[in-house]
């Protein structure tokens, strides 16, 4: 493991989503007890999209954006908010130039399945037929996002293309969590990595799945055919048991024809980003910001 993020192991509280307003109540006074992030250069506004039921979203908007990413946040469907996710939003609408709609999609067990996308493709319908209010192209729209966040960027992309809906530029793709049958290599052997265990993993799907079969919508993975998909920036952590099957969607998007990026980082667990201070979380946060920079102006 990278040893900048080692010494911060002791010190990470263990993550029990099987209480999960316990568990919100731990992820929202972790991410209060960091600094505010830098929106300097940014107009951030907090909007209602319509649909049923209404959508909550923050705006992210540097100037002279000409694109947009639609970006879900992780905690397995099961914690996340507008605020907590501010430090994420902010620092990718500032290194990739992209106007970022931040979702506050409803979460499980309350809102099991498919209640999450269901959320996020209301945004993105709406991002799309509101484009030259939010001042960007309806052509230069990504989707993107962390773990479980990431899991609804990839379902959104096989809908759009299953139900001809608006056009997805880009695909950013970061420690998704994509295969309910927990059966890839790492899912099977990083049982007790930090943050993300095969019990985080189980319960988190138990609580998004509640009582459904799994689809390809609500794992991806599922998904027999991925051609037509969008270009995609896949990022995957060594020590995370999300690993394997983040590296199997790439590959098998480039079987499909799909242009991709894989990026492994090495020494990394899952959701390690998030402790800024390191220098290879430095480099992560930096790249989801030129990859989408590049995808966007392309």
């Amino acid at each position: 493991m990278d040893p900048e993020l080692e010494a911060f192991v002791p010190l990470l509280p263990s993550a029990d989503l099987s209480d999960p307003e316990a568990c919100r109540k731990i992820y929202d006074e972790l991410a209060a007890a960091r600094p505010a992030p830098d929106t300097s250069g940014l107009e951030v506004q907090d909007r209602t999209v319509p649909a049923e039921p209404d959508v909550a979203v923050r705006i992210y908007r540097p100037a002279q954006a000409r694109g947009a990413v639609i970006w879900m946040h992780g905690g397995g469907w099961t914690v996340g908010t507008l605020d907590t996710e501010e430090h994420w939003a902010a620092r990718i609408a500032a290194t990739s130039g992209a106007v970022v709609i931040s979702v506050a999609y409803r979460l499980s067990p309350e809102n099991p399945f498919p209640a999450a996308l269901d959320d996020a493709y209301a945004v993105l319908t709406w991002a799309h037929e509101h484009a030259a209010e939010l001042g960007t192209d309806p052509d230069r729209i990504a989707v993107g996002g962390h773990s479980a966040g990431a899991n609804l960027a990839a379902a959104m992309c096989l809908r759009s293309r299953d139900q001809q809906g608006p056009p997805i530029r880009f695909q950013l793709v970061n420690e998704a969590i994509l295969d309910d049958r927990q059966q890839t290599w790492s899912a099977r052997h990083f049982t007790e990595t930090p943050w993300n265990t095969r019990d985080v993993r189980a319960t988190a799907l138990r609580h998004y799945l509640g009582s459904r079969p799994a689809t390809p919508y609500a794992a991806p993975a599922r998904a027999d055919d991925l051609s037509g998909l969008p270009p995609a920036y896949v990022a995957t952590a060594e020590f995370d048991p999300n690993r394997d099957e983040g590296i199997e969607y790439a590959l098998r998007l480039l079987q499909a024809g799909v242009s991709v990026e894989l990026h492994q980082w090495p020494g990394t667990f899952h959701g390690s980003m998030a402790i800024q201070s390191a220098d290879v979380s430095q480099r992560q946060l930096a790249r989801l910001g030129e990859v989408l920079r590049r995808a966007l102006a392309a």
